[in-house]
């Protein structure tokens, strides 16, 4: 599957903000920092962003957020339109019930790009049962934890030190003993610190 391999710090800087891409990086040393400005050649003048330009802005943060290609997220947000409730919200909600979202929502991994990964080489499992699809959507009371082979590791060693110290989302647990999350209740809205705007990406794909 195709997948975006440059530089993602340009993600950051073409949205306008920090979207924490690299995890602890983006903390420590973060090239928006010394440079916010977007990527490419600049002009002395700029002309005022459109209305269209907003909300391609806003749709383009929620895709480079989760680490999804064009393709993926419209099929996200037309399952999102099919559901009852308002299309934005639902959106929201399935982006945040992908297993790669849950494993770094739980700490397992400091992006979503490396929980993307950790899901991708088959070391977590759902509900006992080994799960290499990122895009996977979690249920209320599933579980998720480490294949026992993934378990002898130094990535998860020091992974299961480093999460202690960590605080979960409130529509999920966490046995920090033996590093095994669960899903309590789906998410809402309020549940999810989004950068973007849910009707501002439906606007966006009204016209």
């Amino acid at each position: 599957m195709a997948r975006y391999t440059a530089a993602v710090c340009r993600l950051c800087r073409r949205s306008g903000e920090k979207l924490f891409l690299k995890g602890s990086k983006c903390i420590t040393k973060c090239v928006f920092d010394r440079r916010g400005r977007p990527p490419g050649q600049q002009t002395r003048q700029r002309r005022r962003p459109s209305e269209r330009s907003f909300q391609l802005r806003e749709k383009q943060k929620a895709r480079y957020s989760y680490g999804m290609l064009e393709q993926q997220f419209k099929r996200f947000f037309a399952q999102a339109e099919r559901q009852q409730g308002i299309t934005g919200e639902n959106l929201l909600v399935l982006l945040e019930r992908r297993l790669d979202n849950v494993v770094y929502r739980l700490g397992f991994a400091d992006s979503h790009a490396q929980a993307r990964q950790l899901v991708q080489h088959g070391h977590i499992l759902l509900n006992g049962r080994k799960t290499d699809i990122p895009s996977c959507l979690v249920k209320e009371g599933d579980k998720i934890s480490w294949r026992p082979e993934s378990a002898k590791t130094e990535y998860y060693k020091q992974m299961a030190e480093e999460i202690k110290g960590k605080a979960v989302s409130g529509w999920l647990s966490l046995d920090k003993e033996k590093v095994v999350g669960q899903v309590l209740l789906l998410p809402t809205p309020d549940d999810i610190e989004a950068k973007f705007d849910g009707k501002t990406i439906v606007e966006y794909y009204s016209r």
